[in-house]
This record gives C-alpha cells, structure tokens and sequence, in this order.
C-alpha cells in the first residue's frame, strides 16, 4: 500500500522525463513493463511521452485484509484527531472508498477511452477527482464557509493542501523533490505515521537514485531512437496527416498540444526547463475557464485522440512496445542492483 501512495512523490522525481499534469488516463491499461516490476504500480512507459508513474483509479491492485485494518486505523486516528483540532471528520471504511470517481473511465479499452474523453486532459476536471459526494467529509466540508474550508484542509492534509487533497510540494535545484525534512500533513499524516511508524512520514532521498533516474531517460531516448521505432513513428504522422492532422512529428505531439491549450485557457504557466525551484501543484480547476471555449478544446482533442489512437494501432503500438521490452529487459539486467534498491526503499515507505 505504501509504495503504491508514493506514486506521487515519484512522478516528481522523473519529472525530467514526462511533466504531465494531469493523470495519463489512456495509458492506465497498460500491462507491466520489466521496468516497471521494480519502479512500483502505475509505471508507465507511454511511447514518444517519456516515462511516468501514475496511479489507477481504485489502486493498482487489490489490498490484503492487513492493509483494510491499517486503513481503517488511520481513519480512526484521522477523525481523533480532526475532532481535538475543533473539526466533525467521519472515519471512513476502505471499502467504501474502493471505486475512484474516473474508475469506469479507466476501465475503458484505448479506443473507447479516445471516443468519450480524448487523452483525458480537458474532459476531465481532475482537480475534482478526490471529490464524493457519497462520502460524508465531502459534504461536512462544503457546508463550511470559504475560510472555514481552508482551516479545515489545513488540519487535515497540513498547510500546503490545497481544496481538492493535492498536496503542494517545493521542488529542488536538481529538478526532483526536496527531500531535506518532513512535510506538515496534518491530521492525516499524523495518522498514517502512526499506524505505520516513523519512516512512513518521511520522504524517500532521491538524490541518491538521481544516477538511475538520468539512466532510465537515456534509456528512454535509445527506445525512441530505434530504427524500428523512427519507421513507425514516420508510418504514424503519414496517416495522422492523411487523417487531417498533419504536422505532428512526435507520437506526444498531440497530447502536448491539448494540453497547451488547456494551459492558455486556464492561465497556468508550465515548468520552465532548467529553472530555479518550483512549487507543484494538482491540475488546475475548470471552475472558471469560458464554457464555449472548453466545449470547442474538447470536440478537438477527442477528435485528435481518436485519429491518434486509429493511426497508433495500425502498426506504432506494437512496434514500439517489442523495442521498449528488449530495451528494458537489458536495462534491468544491467542496473538490477540499483532497482533492487529503489524497489526496497520505496516498499518500506
């Protein structure tokens, strides 16, 4: 269970290798890699998008009744501890929170996952994702004022919350996280420290994998430069153009210009390459983004996302998924050692 809620600290650590902001919902069918055997559920390799971890919606696998009673621990220790902050919190049973909001989106094959929600960038709201209208703290939050809420999310997930859970985490000068310290996450952080001890509230130290992590995107760049892979990936602009999409020389071309495009509309600025440290946030919210504006991002990128998928199955995907297995089963046979160690550090988190 730990390793699969670090997911997000360790997209931040790749985050030179793929800075999406929301979740890669198209790719959360994909099967385990041999690289992704050690870097934890939710790797993914997405094909011309560079690495990322994301998570499924509901979790990557099944939990052991050990992990149910631990959960139900920290939902305990949570609402104790909301209430001697001055807040109603009512523990939750895991297996109520089993299904996540986009579940039924996840659980779409690729090409009807295109035709209802594109890539998943602008039809989805995923600053809402943790919203449940099921779950009884969502509606005890709601009824409190706006400076009441942040109160509340502050005792709760700690002063660098934010409305929907997301946690704010300060970047580091190398680009990945800064692990120097504990963060402050509240009442639940408290909780889950002490069900599951000391370690869980520490950050990892990835700084001593940043040597595995610039392996793993030079990795990623002898994949993409592959012969096998620069045929298809010419294969797949040629039809994209004959699609009525030309231009797109990259397979992540489509999706980063979706994704601009939702930036330009919600005002958010992308990470500068290179720059001085930052601050990461969750997606931005659609709340006041132009309606008809939105409606036409949306029209065009399932419209993208469909053509891109078409073109993606007649030849890319598969050529492209032989090569990524070679190459990572060599990689894993070459730097064992060190995911072992990755592996190991996060499973004890």
């Amino acid at each position: 269970m730990k390793r699969t809620a670090l997911a997000v600290i360790a997209v931040l650590a790749l985050a030179g290798c793929g800075n999406d902001k929301a979740p890669v919902a198209s790719d959360q069918n994909s099967d385990k890699s041999p690289l992704a055997e050690y870097m934890g559920d939710g790797f993914v390799n997405s094909s011309g998008g560079g690495f990322r971890v994301a998570t499924r919606a509901g979790g990557a696998q099944q939990p052991s009744e050990e992990d149910l009673a631990k959960q139900r621990k920290v939902e305990d220790a949570t609402a104790a501890c909301m209430k001697a902050a001055g807040f109603e919190y009512v523990a939750v049973p895991p297996e109520q929170n089993a299904k996540g909001k986009f579940s039924d989106a996840f659980n779409l094959p690729p090409d009807k996952f295109a035709q209802q929600y594109g890539y998943g960038i602008s039809t989805i709201d995923w600053s809402k994702a943790g919203d449940d209208d099921t779950n009884p703290n969502t509606k005890i939050r709601k009824a409190l004022s706006p400076a009441a809420q942040k109160a509340y999310d502050k005792a709760l997930n700690g002063p660098n919350a934010s409305g929907n859970g997301a946690i704010l985490i300060q970047g580091g000068s190398d680009g990945g996280p800064n692990s120097s310290g504990q963060q402050d996450l509240g009442c639940r952080g408290k909780a889950v420290k002490q069900v599951y001890g000391d370690d869980a509230g520490k950050n990892i130290d990835f700084k001593k994998f940043q040597s595995l992590f610039k392996d793993i995107e030079a990795l990623q760049k002898r994949i993409d430069s592959d012969q096998r892979v620069v045929d298809a990936t010419t294969a797949w602009t040629d039809c994209m153009a004959d699609a009525g999409h030309a231009g797109f020389k990259k397979v992540s071309d489509p999706r980063d210009q979706i994704q601009q495009k939702l930036d330009a509309l919600t005002g958010t600025q992308p990470p500068a390459k290179g720059g001085p440290a930052k601050t990461l946030t969750g997606p931005p919210s659609f709340d006041k983004v132009d309606a008809a504006k939105l409606s036409d991002l949306r029209k065009s990128e399932i419209e993208l996302a469909v053509a891109d998928q078409k073109c993606k199955a007649k030849g890319y995907d598969d050529a492209y998924k032989k090569v990524q297995y070679e190459q990572e089963k060599e990689f894993v046979d070459q730097h064992k050692a060190e995911l072992e160690a990755y592996r190991d550090e996060t499973a004890n988190r």
